[in-house]
């Protein structure tokens, strides 16, 4: 029988939320050290829950076959992140075991394990040392790492220098060109331009196909499902399902549609280098009010409200940030794609704030619910703000029938009005 590559039981990591109380006397230190060796060892049961302790992963347990490729995917808090810095030995488990076959390679974080002073020929060297790599291995792969994340003009700056863009292209290829057996990959399309992530991409594809093990975290449910075979569905620390990816897919968006209100803002799955931010979303009528839906013969208005965010705004501003909208259907397929840098667009300006406004006239789609994906950033360069089902909307049944037939999927779902002309035998009429 094969050995699973990865084999976790009973996982749990538990964190003290607030400030923790120094003991008072050394009688009190080793009392409590006494009673934290009981909860984890004598007792083989897990402490009770206070209200100043989080279990950020709990009573988790699945294994891994050599060659999967699995997607974990999950709201913000659930725990994902947690569950893979204990599957690369980052941190150890309150409680539970897991057993990994291989060695581990692990992008957890824009640069995981770079220093800012050291050079980024330094850092690749250094990243491969700790991953387990000897020298030779390094040197093999070092002009594929380079070529990979086309940083070679800079490959010997040191990275407290680079844009967070050419960090993340550094940190993937060293950790996706080692050879290592299972490779953890969180968040790798957080930040970098659509050239990079379809690198990214292409990469694990490679991976995968070479038999190598692959846990892959993403808010990105069309790269989980083109990725992955299976998906683990985590909510609130525990492992709620385990299955196809499709399915797990499915459950998660079913979930996620259960909690999001029609016509709210919702940030939930944000993620990015966050100084720059979304703040708001609102579908306007004619008359610029705020409403859940419109029928599709009326142009959809979407208002989109962008500042600043955790940086001092003296010298920054919004200029040159890219606004992107993904009108995607209930079910999360992309449908359309809108920009501000499109013909006849604006660019956003000098400022601190602003409110910019995206128009698609009408006809737009068929009736039903509809889910809106936004993204900021700097092209070729960094994601500052994306946010997956940032806004739901609806378009609602037309008021004014303008088909012989319903409007309907079996149809297709975008619906335009085409200009028609009869030319040959002779002019038609009108209808």
């Amino acid at each position: 029988m094969t050995r699973a590559a990865i084999h976790a039981e009973h996982l749990g990591k538990r964190y003290t939320i607030g400030h923790r109380r120094r003991s008072r006397t050394a009688r009190d230190a080793m009392a409590g050290a006494a009673s934290r060796l009981y909860e984890r060892w004598g007792s083989g049961t897990k402490a009770a829950a206070t209200d100043d302790t989080l279990w950020a992963i709990d009573d988790v347990s699945f294994e891994v076959a050599p060659g999967e490729v699995v997607g974990i995917i999950g709201r913000n808090g659930a725990g994902k992140s947690t569950l893979l810095k204990v599957l690369s030995q980052i941190t150890e488990p309150t409680t539970g075991f897991v057993d990994v076959t291989g060695r581990i390679g692990s992008l957890l974080e824009v640069g995981t394990g770079f220093h800012e002073d050291l050079s980024g020929r330094e850092n690749t060297y250094l990243n491969g040392a700790i991953l387990g790599m000897t020298r030779a291995e390094i040197d093999r792969k070092f002009d594929e790492i380079v070529a990979f994340a086309e940083v070679d003009r800079f490959i010997d700056t040191p990275v407290k220098h680079y844009s967070s863009g050419m960090y993340m292209r550094l940190a993937f290829a060293v950790a996706a060109h080692l050879e290592t057996e299972i490779l953890v990959v969180d968040e790798v399309l957080a930040v970098g331009d659509v050239h990079f992530q379809k690198k990214c991409l292409g990469k694990m594809d490679d991976i995968a196909r070479h038999g190598r093990t692959v846990l892959f975290i993403s808010h990105n449910m069309e790269a989980i499902q083109r990725l992955c075979t299976r998906g683990l569905l985590m909510d609130r620390g525990r492992l709620v399902m385990s299955g196809s990816v499709g399915e797990v897919v499915a459950q998660y968006r079913a979930a996620e549609q259960s909690v999001v209100e029609v016509g709210h803002f919702n940030t939930r799955g944000r993620s990015g280098t966050g100084w720059a931010r979304v703040s708001g979303i609102r579908l306007v009528d004619d008359r610029g009010r705020s409403v859940r839906g419109v029928p599709p013969e009326d142009d959809l208005v979407f208002q989109i409200d962008v500042d600043l965010a955790g940086v001092s705004t003296s010298g920054f501003s919004l200029r040159g940030l890219v606004i992107e909208l993904v009108i995607c259907s209930d079910q999360g397929q992309p449908l359309l794609s809108l920009m501000n840098v499109d013909d006849g667009g604006v660019e956003l300006p000098s400022a601190t704030t602003c409110a910019i406004t995206a128009r698609l006239p009408g006809p737009t789609f068929i009736p039903g619910r509809y889910r809106l994906n936004v993204f900021v950033g700097i092209p070729y360069l960094e994601h500052v703000d994306e946010i997956p089902d940032a806004f739901e909307f609806e378009i609602a049944a037309p008021e004014r029938p303008w088909r012989p037939y319903e409007l309907h999927i079996t149809r297709g779902i975008v619906c335009r009005k085409a200009q028609w002309a009869c030319v040959s035998p002779a002019p038609c009429a009108k209808p």
